[in-house]
């Protein structure tokens, strides 16, 4: 068998449904699907059972330790050469495992990898809210550009919503470390510095629906921007230039508003003229943004009101990713604490 998709589930029975019901129309036919159910309180079981019969479908229900060690588990139960790992919010173009196995195997190929991975983007039936989510996770003005499936890097790091690897490389490694945030980049990393290839199939790409609200949406990159550090911390000079923007700009928001705070006080108690551009020309800046923000979303997604909620979207995904990284900057290069007490949640024992 060629491929075997792994996908680790924790109460989402409906976008499992998607994602299955995706896969029975791939015109690729040589793969199985290995579903790991991770100690669900709302389980897919019978979701998975209508497949049973049209897919080469492996139901696993286990007790809860996190998506990297759940996708382990499943690999360690893998038949095919190569084991796609996918997030259970992703939904598959009829296409997908035909391009990657075009790219993986075709005579005329010059690509030669033991991992790969592919872009992501939002598909027309997703809410409004998840269209804009999408955007500020793709977008190149919120830093998330690289996700949009640009081919020219010098180094590729497949993320788990999307990702190949051979089988013997996955074994070699032990998969998934422990970590319950930055798991994926971690081994993607481990997986470079091993002296392995990756690379970026554009045309394996997934729709990917994220986190459905706002609220959600904070916490995922607010422990993505923890687990920043971490990872700098586990693979030194891993930390670059664009993982510092978020921070920069969440500090710069702040000052603006701060500044703008300290200007409308003095307005109230000095005089009112001399501090009226001090009250006023900080949002200057906030508001270019926001409408930099809301012409270019309008226009990708044809739609004002995705464009209007990009904005919100835009500096939740920015924030979010600052305030963690602000927090792990603290705890781990000033307090000195280790990876495990400094965030004793991100980890499962």
């Amino acid at each position: 068998m060629r491929y075997s998709i792994i996908v680790p589930v924790f109460n989402r029975p409906d976008e499992v449904n998607e994602l299955l019901e995706s896969l029975t129309r791939q015109t690729l036919k040589d793969f199985e699907v290995i579903i790991v159910e991770d100690g669900s309180k709302i389980p897919c079981k019978d979701v998975c059972n209508k497949y049973a019969g049209i897919l080469d479908l492996h139901y696993y229900d286990k007790e809860n330790s996190g998506p990297g060690q759940s996708r382990n588990y499943g690999a360690e139960r893998a038949h095919g050469d190569w084991l796609i790992v996918l997030d259970s919010d992703v939904v598959l173009p009829e296409g997908y495992l035909a391009a990657a196995n075009s790219s993986l195997f075709t005579l005329h190929s010059s690509l030669s990898c033991d991992a790969f991975g592919g872009p992501d983007a939002a598909h027309p039936s997703f809410t409004p809210v998840q269209k804009a989510i999408s955007y500020s996770m793709t977008s190149f003005f919120t830093t998330g550009g690289i996700r949009g499936g640009k081919t020219k890097l010098d180094k590729f790091f497949p993320r788990s919503y999307n990702m190949g690897i051979r089988r013997e490389v996955y074994h070699e490694l032990g998969g998934f470390s422990k970590m319950r945030f930055g798991e994926d980049i971690d081994f993607s990393y481990r997986i470079v510095e091993a002296g392995y290839k990756t690379a970026l199939i554009p045309e394996a790409w997934v729709w990917h629906k994220r986190r459905t609200d706002f609220r959600k949406f904070f916490r995922q990159v607010y422990n993505s921007g923890i687990a920043r550090i971490n990872l700098e911390k586990r693979h030194p000079g891993t930390l670059k230039l664009v993982h510092l923007l978020p921070t920069v700009f969440t500090v710069g928001v702040i000052s603006l508003i701060v500044i703008s705070a300290i200007g409308r006080a003095l307005m109230h108690y000095v005089d009112r003229d001399q501090f009226y551009w001090m009250c006023f020309a900080p949002w200057i800046p906030i508001l270019l943004y926001c409408l930099l923000i809301l012409i270019d979303s309008s226009i990708k997604n044809r739609s004002l009101r995705v464009g209007f909620l990009s904005i919100p979207a835009a500096f939740t995904q920015l924030m979010g990713y600052g305030f963690g990284f602000i927090e792990s900057w603290w705890k781990r290069c000033i307090l000195k604490q280790n990876e495990f007490t400094a965030f004793e949640k991100n980890f499962y024992k």
